[in-house]
């Protein structure tokens, strides 16, 4: 299925291609998607769950940041190469495409080594470590992908098919694509700075606005940090959540006590 104009304003809820800045497009069962080329605004991009091949069209998405591409049929890890030249590029999701392999450490240095600027690959957070080990563990991509004769692997989709038909299927698949981001938004929330190369400004600057913001103003409210500390919980083992359970029942305690000394004042 190809990806047409009028599903992206639509989706986006925006009139020109031109200003369109976010796009889900989650299990939509899509092969095509070149009407990127003529979305220069992207910044993220949600197509997991799809059957893309190629990521050629995204490379004129120069400001794009954010990339789901999990589930779908990449061939190869050569198609890096259309990503390179993305400045902004901090998250991708590229796990369980057939580019992936069989070695699932060459795959993250080989990524890694092409695209040094991403602070969240596949929903793990990158370390400077990760970083220096791919400049010599990770396969340096050098030219575009040859496409005669390339397979994915993917069973090619019905030329129609229902939404309700879609949405059975898609469903069984354990992320959408709202939650896809909002995993990535906690793990670049909690990531390093220092890293990002995009024209910020200066720590001290930032820290002293977020300080002398009044409490409506502040820049995470308690539902987003609630969202993220339920999304982090999936990642800890026994002894983290018992830490987890530890400091929650300490924090209750004394909110506890506060209540109790402001009743009787």
């Amino acid at each position: 299925m190809k990806l047409t104009r009028k599903m992206v304003l639509s989706r986006a809820k925006a009139s020109e291609l031109h200003s369109v800045r976010k796009l889900n497009c989650w299990g939509s069962r899509l092969t095509d998607i070149s009407i990127c080329r003529d979305m220069p605004s992207l910044e993220v991009f949600t197509l997991s769950v799809n059957s893309v091949t190629t990521l050629e069209p995204v490379s004129h998405c120069r400001r794009l940041s954010e990339l789901y591409l999990r589930r779908n049929c990449v061939p190869s890890l050569d198609e890096l190469f259309f990503l390179k030249g993305l400045p902004r590029l901090r998250v991708l999701w590229l796990a369980e495409n057939p580019c992936c392999g069989p070695s699932p450490h060459l795959y993250r240095m080989t990524v890694l080594r092409n695209l040094p600027n991403l602070h969240t690959l596949d929903n793990q957070a990158v370390t400077e470590e990760e970083l220096a080990r791919a400049l010599m563990e990770g396969d340096e991509i050098t030219t575009a992908p040859d496409r005669e004769g390339l397979g994915c692997g993917c069973p090619e989709p019905p030329l129609a098919l229902s939404s309700v038909g879609a949405t059975a299927e898609t469903s069984q698949d354990s992320l959408s694509g709202t939650e896809e981001e909002a995993t990535a938004q906690v793990h670049l929330s909690l990531k390093n700075p220092a890293r990002d190369q995009v024209p910020s400004f200066p720590q001290r600057d930032t820290l002293n606005s977020i300080k002398n913001r009044p409490p409506a103003q502040s820049l995470l409210c308690p539902q987003n940090v609630l969202t993220a500390i339920l999304l982090l919980l999936r990642e800890l083992d026994i002894e983290g959540l018992e830490a987890v359970q530890q400091a929650v029942g300490s924090r209750l305690q004394a909110l506890h006590r506060q209540e109790v000394q402001e009743d009787v004042e």
